[in-house]
């Protein structure tokens, strides 16, 4: 939402960030704009002011939230991923993130009900998926720079790992363990491992 002050840009983040903690707490269908409001001590005339839409533009906005967060949780080591240590590191906080997560995936709610067709929504997910993909294989190529990592196609190796996490995250979904999770990372992390 542009032209709001730097007041009113708070406002409507902590609104998307109470939206957020609503839906993770009570579930989507529990989340309604008056649980929001009561959680964000938010008036129906401020909610509307920053969600003129209603409750999809709500929603969309805490997914593009939610997506955020999935790439925050990585940080500072999916910037950073210029060493085989730092892949670890990499590796353990995407395990943590998930661990923690559990058996709900907000994002993967929030798109259901917002209809993957929805080209608002696919927007989401490709800009997720763009920027997890770049910041990968940024990092496998500055593996490669340093003699490590030859023969890896850097950008198809980058889709089959944030590939391997979602699968596993799935899995995960469905029976609570990170097993499946931590094997599919193991595996598709080993062409990076250097050779000694």
């Amino acid at each position: 939402m542009t032209g709001l002050t730097a007041k009113g840009s708070a406002t409507r983040q902590r609104i998307i960030e109470g939206a957020a903690g609503v839906i993770r707490e009570l579930g989507l269908d529990a989340a309604t704009l008056d649980e929001i409001r009561h959680a964000t001590a938010t008036s129906k005339s401020q909610l509307f002011h920053y969600f003129p839409d209603g409750r999809r533009q709500l929603l969309l906005a805490v997914a593009h939230y939610e997506a955020d967060r999935v790439l925050a949780d990585q940080q500072p080591h999916l910037s950073s991923l210029g060493t085989w240590a730092a892949w670890q590191r990499w590796r353990s906080a995407v395990i943590r993130r998930y661990r923690r997560q559990g058996r709900t995936c907000p994002l993967a709610t929030l798109m259901t009900e917002l209809r993957r067709q929805d080209p608002a929504s696919q927007e989401v997910v490709n800009s997720l998926l763009l920027r997890w993909r770049t910041d990968l294989a940024d990092g496998i190529r500055a593996l490669q720079a340093q003699g490590q990592a030859a023969g890896v196609d850097a950008d198809r190796h980058a889709g089959a790992l944030i590939a391997a996490v979602q699968g596993g995250v799935a899995i995960l979904l469905a029976t609570g363990s990170s097993i499946d999770l931590e094997a599919a990372l193991d595996h598709m992390l080993e062409p990076l491992r250097p050779v000694s």
